[in-house]
């Protein structure tokens, strides 16, 4: 058992798992600036799906297509891999090791294994509607024994996750996993793009979970539509489509975040 953990430790510190890793962060910046543009166009017309498998469409529909599909997934898979090494056996250096961000390790394994499930999907050509996903999943969950507790508490992690995004976003505490640039213009745009996606990234994940209690009160899963849903409910409020383009244009730099967290991502 000691010799496998420590195989297991090793492998998830190896420098091939750290490089794809790294390619897992500027996979996802792509589609965050996808989601963005789609989001942009969804402001001021009809669009697609302003969320993860929209993203993946648009990958899809290039000329090299699958072969994009696959790096990406590649990619995404690595990443999970990766932070759940982080979460269950820990960080090289002992001053990583704190409880909180290895459970947010964890976290991201998660969410980066369902992006990479998601973009295996459209690989096998199962490529699904999100919104009508997330409405089929509140309604399993609403009929299901304490089923509108948990998603009460869904709707209220996502949320709290959203104001956490928000948090970092005003704090910059989001560069302490990063090795900022010594000259001035890269590393003022280090900062703007961090802050500025930060702040919408958390926006975009309230107005999710929001949507997901809302739904549940109500009793109308039809509500709890994910996040292009969210960001069409955003666009009907007053002043919807300027708020929708300012969330957009910060969903934008937030993918451009990603992509220089992948360049100058401290490991």
């Amino acid at each position: 058992m000691r010799k496998a953990a420590d195989a297991a430790e090793e492998a998830s510190n190896s420098r091939t798992l750290r490089i794809a890793a790294r390619a897992g962060y500027a996979v996802s910046g792509v589609f965050h600036v996808l989601i963005g543009v789609i989001a942009f166009q969804l402001a001021f017309g009809p669009s697609g799906e302003a969320d993860v498998s929209g993203a993946v469409a648009q990958l899809a529909a290039q000329p090299v297509g699958p072969l994009l599909l696959w790096a990406s997934f590649g990619a995404c898979a690595a990443l999970a891999l990766w932070q759940l090494g982080n979460g269950i056996l820990g960080y090289r250096k002992a001053a990583d090791n704190k409880p909180a961000k290895r459970l947010s390790a964890i976290t991201q394994a998660i969410v980066f294994a369902g992006l990479a499930a998601t973009i295996m999907s459209f690989v096998l050509g199962r490529g699904h509607n999100s919104r009508a996903a997330a409405s089929d999943v509140t309604v399993t969950l609403m009929r299901a024994p304490f089923g509108i507790l948990l998603l009460l508490g869904i709707g209220a992690a996502v949320m709290i996750t959203g104001v956490v995004f928000a948090v970092r976003g005003f704090r910059r505490t989001f560069t302490k996993d990063l090795a900022l640039s010594p000259h001035r213009a890269p590393r003022k745009f280090q900062l703007v793009v961090g802050i500025v996606g930060y702040i919408a990234k958390g926006i975009a994940l309230l107005l999710v979970g929001l949507l997901v209690i809302i739904a549940t009160v109500r009793a109308q899963p039809e509500q709890s539509t994910g996040l292009d849903g969210s960001l069409r409910a955003l666009k009907e409020q007053p002043y919807g489509p300027y708020l929708l383009a300012a969330v957009a244009l910060g969903l934008i730099a937030y993918g451009l975040f990603l992509m220089v967290k992948a360049r100058t991502l401290k490991t």
